[in-house]
């Protein structure tokens, strides 16, 4: 059975009620935010301040906000709630809204699968008389409780359009999923082996399927140019992979194609100077056009990418104004989870040392300048 809005509410079967008096049913007269989310899902942990204060600001109007863990990773259910309690109370500890925990599956059996909801943070908004007024992202929350509070939400072509295209996006997102799992195998088990050859055939068929599959065309030229070293094959495909990053005016990827290019941990030295840098000018002016200095979208993302570009190209200034404002959007509006924070600050501030050749603290930790610093690769966000 399709889940959808104005579905009748499936029920809460869960193992726990971390914190919070057990929901049994859903009370007529109410809404009811019903939040799936795991502790390892940073845009879920940014999103939770964000739902204290909906609690906060509609309580009085019959709003619950009840928060789901049913994706806690950890090997058995002990080891997920201990883990999950831990967080909570470390994390979180003036929590003003229910949390249940669920290892069985069962919560998502009845919730997630059958709305196509593929990945969380996901939200469902209950209606006061028991179905379901909304499914989406936490971040339209602002615009859909007013209109769910007031009865005009479900009635509006807006909500109508607005679920229609998300099942249709998540059946999308379900395919290309279920087309991905083998190749992914074939890849990772000949990347093990270090068999190049398999590990190109799985990813050629993988970008004959889903040709606009980013990770794929990223595996494509990294396999090409940096394990097999074809640069009469690589270069055409770099080539393609910048068009269509700024065809796309796309910043995730233009930062992928940055990193094909300027990234310490990878082997440039077959590639033609004057070409890389050519490339790495046109790519980095097209980020700071779509992702300006004087803007207040996060720069931790893609500013240190660009600035290993003008730190190469010998701009030694621009690369540390890069990265001391990627630093300063570290604490910018939008919040951010603090490990995440953990995860990016060391690697900034190690680059802003040995651009500036010198130690250098944000607040309690600092950095001094090293020459063999090979950096990870930072994890996109979801």
């Amino acid at each position: 059975m399709v889940l959808q809005m104005e579905s009748p509410a499936p029920s809460i079967k869960v193992e726990n009620w971390l914190r919070g008096e057990p929901l049994t049913n859903f009370q007529p007269g109410k809404v009811y935010i019903v939040e799936f989310w795991a502790t390892w899902c940073g845009p879920c942990v940014s999103a939770m301040p964000h739902l204290m204060q909906l609690q906060e600001k509609y309580r009085d109007s019959g709003l619950e906000v009840v928060g789901i863990a049913a994706d806690e990773d950890a090997p058995t259910a002990v080891e997920a709630r201990t883990k999950l309690d831990a967080w909570l109370t470390e994390k979180c500890s003036n929590l003003n809204y229910r949390m249940a925990f669920d290892y069985t599956g069962e919560m998502n059996k009845l919730w997630m699968e059958p709305s196509f909801s593929v990945a969380i943070p996901t939200s469902f908004v209950v209606d006061r008389d028991g179905h379901i007024a909304f499914i989406g992202l936490p971040t339209e929350l602002d615009e859909v409780l007013p209109k769910v509070h007031n009865g005009s939400w479900r009635t509006s072509d807006q909500a109508k359009s607005a679920d229609t295209e998300r099942i249709a996006k998540n059946e999308r997102m379900a395919r290309e999923q279920a087309l991905k799992k083998p190749i992914d195998d074939r890849f990772w088990a000949a990347v093990k082996t270090e068999d190049w050859k398999t590990a190109l055939s799985a990813i050629e068929e993988g970008i004959a399927l889903l040709p606009d599959n980013l990770n794929f065309r990223l595996a494509h030229a990294t396999l090409v140019l940096h394990k097999i070293h074809d640069m009469w094959t690589g270069l055409p495909l770099m080539h393609q992979l910048v068009r269509d990053a700024i065809d796309r005016n796309s910043e995730d990827w233009m930062i992928a194609a940055l990193n094909q290019l300027f990234h310490p941990n990878l082997d440039h030295s077959r590639f033609p100077s004057p070409e890389r840098f050519a490339i790495g000018k046109e790519l980095s002016e097209h980020v700071l056009a779509l992702n300006p200095p004087q803007g207040d979208s996060p720069k931790f993302w893609s500013y240190p990418a660009v600035a290993r570009y003008y730190h190469e190209s010998g701009n030694k200034n621009r690369a540390i104004e890069l990265v001391e404002l990627a630093l300063k959007s570290l604490d910018g509006p939008e919040p951010i989870p603090d490990e995440l924070k953990e995860h990016l600050l060391p690697e900034l501030l190690q680059a802003l040392a040995n651009y500036k050749d010198e130690k250098v603290c944000h607040g309690a930790l600092c950095a001094a300048p090293q020459k063999n610093f090979l950096p990870k690769v930072s994890k996109r966000r979801p």
